[in-house]
């Protein structure tokens, strides 16, 4: 089945331990057009992992939704996508060539993919024929270090592998986050694929989404770190689009979606993952206003869910 992504298109990246249902769900009601899961083990899915399964459960409301893998080995990413594809069908299947963190690349996983492009293309090749008709996309970096960039020519075999679109984040792994994203490269890979291209990096607010869409034509942009205690950046990028301007969110709409947050969680999870994420989300909410460090520590404090609720409802009462 052929990709059909709509131009100018807004994506939420996939994140550990933060793209859950229920964050996807904020900012899939926020304006993100695609959203994707957390990244997952192929590993994990080959051995029935429970955690790693649970972590690719998905509403039909988050749809069109992108599973994200990650793993080492032509075959067993082959046999997770096979998986994916018989119990889950997502709209897209996309590969991980792009995670920088040790934990993952000393394995040869995520962007460490990229120091064998040999390699890199039959892993593609391999999940693109286990995803049958399921598209399949890639996320991939720069390449390993300043010394092997090599996005563009990687594009141009991703392209030939059945790869339907490719997103870049132009940093090099040996950078992680550090320094800043080179938009040319990003340029330089739509100018050499025919396949989509989705700008990702540095894309901190709505005037820098228009940037990067006006310096390298890409298909569409990638938000991940800018989404974090700011899912209204994808309302506000459709807001700069449609009338020219945007507003930052308010103390009353910060107050009401950590609220709706932490009751989506209190639905979804169990006590303890519902508190440790509660105080993970809103460390991110609280900021940018009037004693908003008194109010992040009161949450940090909280020992239990009562303990949230009782904040929150002081907070409402005070904010609001």
């Amino acid at each position: 089945m052929k990709l059909n992504i709509k131009k100018n298109s807004l994506y939420l990246a996939p994140m550990a331990g933060i793209t859950d249902t229920v964050f996807r769900t904020l900012c899939k009601k926020m304006g993100a057009n695609y959203v994707y899961t957390e990244f997952v083990s192929a590993n994990g899915i080959i051995r029935e992992n429970k955690k790693t399964l649970d972590m690719m459960d998905f509403t039909e409301f988050e749809r069109p939704i992108g599973i994200q893998i990650f793993g080492e080995t032509v075959e067993v990413l082959a046999k997770s996508a096979e998986i994916i594809r018989e119990r889950f069908s997502p709209d897209i299947i996309d590969i991980n060539f792009g995670c920088p963190v040790p934990k993952v690349t000393t394995k040869g996983a995520g962007s460490a993919a990229m120091k064998n492009l040999d390699i890199m293309i039959k892993m593609a090749e391999s999940v693109v024929k286990a995803a049958k008709d399921t598209p399949v996309t890639v996320k991939m970096r720069a390449g390993w270090c300043n010394d092997q960039i090599i996005s563009t020519e990687a594009g141009k075999l991703l392209e030939q592998a059945g790869i339907q679109a490719i997103t870049l984040h132009p940093r090099t792994s040996k950078q992680r986050f550090t320094g800043t994203a080179n938009w040319d490269l990003i340029k330089d890979l739509k100018e050499n694929v025919s396949i989509p291209v989705i700008g990702n990096g540095d894309v901190i607010n709505p005037d820098k989404y228009v940037q990067m869409i006006k310096d390298t034509k890409c298909d569409g942009v990638m938000i991940a770190r800018a989404a974090l205690g700011n899912p209204w950046i994808f309302k506000q990028i459709k807001d700069l689009i449609e009338t020219g301007s945007y507003s930052e969110a308010t103390v009353s709409e910060k107050v009401y979606l950590c609220e709706k947050h932490y009751h989506l969680l209190r639905e979804e999870k169990n006590e303890t993952l519902c508190l440790n994420l509660t105080k993970k989300h809103y460390s991110w909410y609280l900021k940018n206003f009037p004693n908003a460090a008194f109010w992040r520590t009161k949450f940090m404090q909280s020992e239990n869910l009562y303990d949230i609720e009782s904040v929150l409802k002081s907070m409402k009462r005070e904010l609001i």
